[in-house]
């Protein structure tokens, strides 16, 4: 019986690295928000900052990423390292600027959507060079991004707090540094304009080419596979979803496939 059990936790423990290369076994892990607030959005989400007690200045991150990322989405890595002091200037801020429960559900979308997108390229400015992400120890447990006296990591901002705020267009607003990852947008996301640029980065990802949509069969992105769940809340399916927003409309939803998912940098040439 203790052989038995010792081998039952060695092939565990054999199997849980390989594991966690996967976006799906990330999302289902136990990570913990640590109270951090997070509103759910209730019908439709409207663009607005007259109703929070706080409007956060993201304008230091809008101007480097207007510097540093290009309309695909590919980013300058060796200039954010060479504009290091503005960029650390910000994650100050962030730190300094925790979200409570006072603040509207536009203001902490747009505060955790911009929190994660800088966190992931501070996790690659502070390991560069590097061929991906996945070469980084901890990359989305390590508890690394600070709120205040609170420290998390980027799972737990994407699982724990994003994800569960009702509104699964923030699927397609983080950025994971990967060449199959929804690109990051080259503005910084901001309460008063968070529906248009939600709705952006919903319709300019599932019409890319990370996506390969006919009328009788589809090769999706992963992350409809990964993430299935955050879309087809209600009696809604995942062919319904993407024909609100893809310019081709498929017809056959029984003939799906997804494709491999490159994790490779989306570092620019």
């Amino acid at each position: 019986m203790k052989n038995y059990i010792l081998l039952k936790r060695i092939l565990i423990m054999a199997i849980f690295p390989i594991g966690l290369s996967s976006c799906a076994l990330f999302s289902a892990a136990g990570f913990s928000s640590k109270g951090l607030p997070h509103t759910n959005v209730k019908g439709e989400l409207i663009s607005t900052i007259s109703n929070t007690s706080t409007n956060i200045d993201h304008s230091i991150w809008h101007n480097l990423l207007q510097k540093y990322v290009d309309e695909k989405g590919l980013v300058n890595y060796e200039g954010f390292k060479k504009d290091r002091k503005a960029f650390d200037k910000y994650i100050k801020m962030l730190s300094e600027n925790r979200p409570d429960h006072t603040w509207s559900v536009q203001e902490q979308l747009a505060y955790y959507i911009n929190t994660y997108n800088a966190y992931t390229v501070k996790l690659v400015l502070d390991n560069y060079p590097l061929k991906s992400v996945q070469n980084i120890n901890g990359a989305t447990t390590k508890e690394f991004v600070s709120m205040g006296t609170k420290q998390i990591s980027l799972g737990a901002l994407e699982n724990s707090i994003l994800r569960r705020m009702n509104e699964p267009r923030v699927n397609f607003a983080i950025c994971k540094a990967a060449i199959s990852s929804p690109r990051l947008l080259n503005e910084a996301y901001t309460a008063d304009a968070i529906n248009e640029q939600l709705e952006y980065a919903t319709r300019s990802f599932i019409n890319s080419p990370k996506n390969i949509i006919k009328p009788e069969s589809a090769q999706l992105s992963r992350l409809f596979d990964w993430y299935s769940g955050d879309f087809t809340g209600g009696s809604i399916t995942i062919g319904e979803y993407i024909n609100k927003y893809s310019e081709v409309k498929m017809k056959n939803w029984n003939n799906i496939s997804y494709k491999d998912y490159n994790w490779n940098l989306n570092n620019q040439p």
